[in-house]
């Protein structure tokens, strides 16, 4: 029997953590004047009421064991229950009136998957928008992540709730307590988006539209403010916005190697060294092919390819171009490139660089054992 106490403790949590980002985006609507900010504060109201409740019934009389099959059984309720009470704010707001689109959206944010219902997002308000954004952002790395990384209590039966979110995480754990490692991936993964928004800034973009394409960036999600995604931007902020695409389709554990100096491990991690030489080779094709059919410059030419590659290996949706009108051979190519994914323990997509390279492997020694 599943310990179903426990578990609507959990979900309990989730939906006010929930709530309490629904919260951010209110002084977004204010700065920007705008109406829905009512519809903000009632979706968050009722989510943090419904968490706040499932609380009170299930804190009672629980037991604090939590085992495997229960964790499987919350991160897939989890989600489930998030994004009916995440598509709230579309539509109490009236943005996206269906419910059907409505959930639709969300699940596409949560899942950081990119596929969008919206065919006019400028028209979309903002705060809708900022919500938008962070539904992504919250579904890169996981919503169960960061109830262990700011719920100690969590602890019990804590490895069995992190191994089941393990799709969106590395399961290797940096540190002995499983708070701890949650609480260093979000740091990274915080620390990362932070610092992209303010190069984005920098580089002209607007601090509204530069903390969207960061949250979105780090979560591999897509989801942009502007109907053109990032085409027409500077080459500077093409240039940010690939590096750090680059970056959420590295595996985390790596990046925080990377950060505590040890850069041993990295460059002996063989997902990452087939990682970059695939995308720097596959960019290289991709170059030479723009140079041929297309009239640009070297730059514009590389810039172009290379931002498409790690957007599509990675899943990240984000386009700089119509890559469609390049060349039927580039279209197939990009198609190719869908199914490879970035590594594991990032939040990209795809069916992840390490399982092409333990299928080769595998095939190569069995081919070797039939010779």
């Amino acid at each position: 029997m599943f310990n179903y106490k426990v578990i609507g403790n959990i979900l309990g949590i989730l939906l006010l953590i929930n709530g309490g980002f629904m919260l951010l985006c209110l002084p977004v609507s204010l700065y920007f004047w705008e109406t829905d900010w009512v519809s903000i504060a009632i979706s968050s109201g009722i989510t943090l009421s419904a968490g706040f409740l499932l609380r009170a019934i299930t804190r009672k009389n629980r037991s604090k064991e939590l085992r495997k099959k229960d964790g499987y059984l919350i991160v897939t309720s989890g989600w489930i229950v998030m994004s009916f009470f995440g598509a709230l704010p579309y539509l109490i707001s009236g943005a996206i009136p269906s419910l059907t689109d409505a959930f639709f959206e969300t699940v596409s944010g949560y899942t950081t998957t990119g596929a969008s219902i919206l065919t006019d997002i400028e028209s979309v308000s903002k705060g809708i928008l900022f919500w938008r954004s962070l539904t992504q952002w919250v579904g890169g790395m996981g919503i169960i992540v960061l109830a262990l990384a700011i719920l100690p209590f969590l602890g019990i039966g804590g490895m069995q709730l992190f191994v089941a979110e393990a799709p969106g995480i590395t399961p290797d754990k940096l540190q002995p307590r499983i708070q701890e490692t949650a609480k260093r991936l979000w740091f990274i993964y915080f620390g990362l988006t932070v610092t992209e928004a303010i190069l984005l800034y920098f580089a002209g973009m607007t601090p509204y539209d530069a903390i969207n394409h960061s949250l979105t960036t780090m979560a591999t999600g897509g989801f942009s403010t502007m109907n053109a995604s990032l085409a027409g931007q500077s080459p500077a902020i093409q240039y940010i916005v690939i590096v750090f695409m680059f970056l959420a389709g590295t595996s985390f554990t790596l990046t925080y190697f990377a950060l505590k100096r040890n850069f041993t491990k990295v460059i002996r991690n063989e997902e990452f060294v087939v990682y970059t030489l695939f995308t720097v080779a596959i960019t290289v094709i991709v170059t030479v092919t723009l140079l041929v059919v297309k009239d640009d410059s070297f730059e514009r030419s590389f810039r172009d390819a290379l931002f498409q590659v790690v957007s599509i290996i990675t899943t990240t949706g984000f386009v700089s171009a119509d890559y469609t009108s390049w060349a039927p051979f580039l279209s197939v190519l990009f198609f190719i490139l869908l199914f490879v994914g970035g590594s594991a323990g990032s939040t990209a997509g795809g069916v992840k660089v390490i399982r092409h390279v333990v299928l080769f492997k595998n095939s190569f020694l069995e081919l070797k054992r039939q010779l």
